[in-house]
C-alpha cells in the first residue's frame, strides 16, 4: 500500500469512527430515541483522519519498543496537538468551528480538544498500533 492509500485509509476510518462514536452517544444520553443511529462527521475531518498516515505511523515505528502508557500519553498529546491545531485552522479558514466542545464535561481548550478525552485518545492510538502493523504486513504481501 501507498501513503496515498494509507492516507484514504485512515481518513475513511476516522470518518465511520466519527459516525459510529456520535450515533452511539445521541442514542446513549438519549438525545435520540431512533434505533437509526444517525451519525455525523464533517467534510473536514477526513484530511484530519488521514494525517495519521503522515504523523502517526512513523511515531508508532519511533516508540514501538516504550512501554504501553508511555505510548498511550504520547498519542494523547499527539491527537490533541493535531485535533487542535486541525480546529484552529478549519475555523480561521471558514470562519466556523468544525466541532465545539465548549459546554463539554470536563471542559475544554477553545471549544476545540476535551480534558475528558484524556482517556479516549491514548485507547484510539494503542488501537491503531496493530492495525498500522498489518497494513505493513500487507504491503510487503
Amino acid at each position: 500500500m501507498t501513503a496515498l492509500s494509507h492516507f484514504i485509509f485512515f481518513g475513511a476510518l476516522g470518518w465511520c469512527a466519527e459516525i459510529v462514536w456520535t450515533a452511539l452517544k445521541k442514542r446513549l444520553t438519549g438525545q435520540t430515541r431512533s434505533w437509526l443511529f444517525m451519525g455525523e462527521t464533517s467534510l473536514w475531518s477526513f484530511p484530519l483522519y488521514g494525517l495519521i498516515a503522515i504523523l502517526y505511523e512513523p511515531i508508532h515505528d519511533l516508540i514501538r519498543p516504550l512501554v504501553f502508557p508511555v505510548r498511550g500519553a504520547i498519542y494523547l498529546l499527539g491527537f490533541w496537538a493535531i485535533e487542535y491545531l486541525g480546529g484552529w485552522l478549519v475555523w480561521k479558514i471558514s470562519g466556523e468551528k468544525p466541532w465545539d466542545y465548549s459546554s463539554a464535561p470536563g471542559g475544554s481548550l477553545n471549544g476545540l480538544i476535551r480534558w475528558n478525552f484524556a482517556l479516549v485518545w491514548p485507547l484510539v492510538g494503542l488501537g491503531l498500533e496493530p492495525i498500522h502493523d498489518l497494513l505493513n504486513r500487507l504491503a510487503v504481501i
